[in-house]
């Protein structure tokens, strides 16, 4: 098991390394000066404009500031915002809770929703209820976040009056944070209304942003079930006597979830780029929004520092998914 663990380890370094050059070459590749962004309307004497761009050090070639943060990044100096001047590892700790906490609630619709639906989809295969649940999965696989969160608001706010519109926590409710994630922060302080206000204020954003991995779950799921379902080991189960749902839950879908928990893992990166749009609608304090106003002012720091960290959660919970793959096929760690 080591020697599968230190082979996947090493397969994410050229992956972490070439992240760093994408993440630094094309944020410069977008049109805007941070320099000229800061001084607003108001020109810029030459000199000013020299002296502040030097100050930044964007006055030297590309690749000597690539070379400088890496040095600097090996260290664990993500450097610092152009316009804060806090520290952009500071920042990100101090949002990525609620950016984690968003994406966790998505990801746990996503497989209580998507993992039942496939499972009855490929039970009842060429049924009217397969056909309504792949045709639900389409749809909320085709559906932009923006338009489908969009439409929520709509209805559970505008219209039932549900749920918040916007924002992580109502005004009324303020506490010291423990943990940085709200729903754990009010368990752990006993503010049980503020824990329902929080619950409601996620409930929208949550299943806006984990549709599209529930409809990907819910396909993946069936597909894998319809192949293991013919096999010889199902209908031996069957064949013994044991109950349907033994057949099902225990021995088909245990040797489905192989390709299931890599669809999973792959919708990490999907949960991360949907959050920039979602924070965004619904005002959510954490990354996604974080960055649309860093690309905005053009801060390269926070913009560079922010994916570095969000890749390196990505390659993360990937490796996470691959050593999974380990436990539930232990014949997988040995043909690695």
């Amino acid at each position: 098991m080591l020697s599968f663990l230190f082979r996947q380890i090493a397969l994410t370094i050229p992956t972490f390394i070439g992240v760093t050059l994408l993440a630094f070459v094309m944020i410069r590749i977008v049109p805007g000066d941070p320099v000229q962004i800061m001084s607003g309307d108001r020109g810029l004497p030459e000199a000013v404009y020299a002296e502040r761009l030097a100050a930044l050090g964007l006055d030297r070639p590309v690749w000597e500031q690539y070379v400088d943060y890496l040095s600097k990044m090996a260290q664990g100096d993500l450097g610092r915002s152009i316009y804060t001047k806090e520290s952009v590892l500071d920042e990100f700790l101090a949002r990525f809770p609620a950016t984690l906490e968003l994406a966790v609630a998505a990801i746990l619709f996503a497989v209580a929703v998507g993992l039942p639906a496939g499972m009855i989809a490929a039970v009842r295969r060429k049924t009217m209820t397969d056909y309504s649940v792949m045709t639900v999965a389409l749809a909320g696989y085709s559906m932009p976040v923006f338009w489908w969160a969009l439409i929520l608001v709509l209805i559970f706010s505008m219209t039932l009056g549900w749920t918040p519109v916007s924002g992580r926590l109502g005004l009324i409710y303020f506490f010291p944070p423990v943990t940085g994630f709200v729903l754990i922060d009010t368990l752990i302080l006993g503010e049980y209304e503020a824990f329902w206000s929080a619950l409601r204020h996620l409930a929208l954003p949550a299943i806006a942003l984990g549709t599209i991995p529930m409809a990907v779950i819910a396909r993946m799921t069936r597909s894998a079930m319809l192949e293991v379902l013919q096999e010889d080991y199902v209908r031996t189960a069957r064949a013994k006597g044991l109950s349907p749902f033994r057949v099902v839950a225990v021995h088909a879908l245990r040797n489905a979830l192989i390709p299931v928990v890599t669809v999973i893992g792959l919708q990490v990166s999907t949960l991360f780029s949907g959050a920039v749009l979602t924070e965004t609608i619904f005002s959510w304090p954490g990354i996604g929004k974080w960055l649309i106003e860093a690309l905005s002012r053009r801060d390269y720091p926070i913009l560079q520092g922010a994916l570095m960290l969000i890749a390196t959660t990505t390659i993360l919970v990937n490796l996470l998914m691959t050593l999974t793959y380990g436990v539930i096929n232990p014949r997988i760690r040995h043909k690695r």
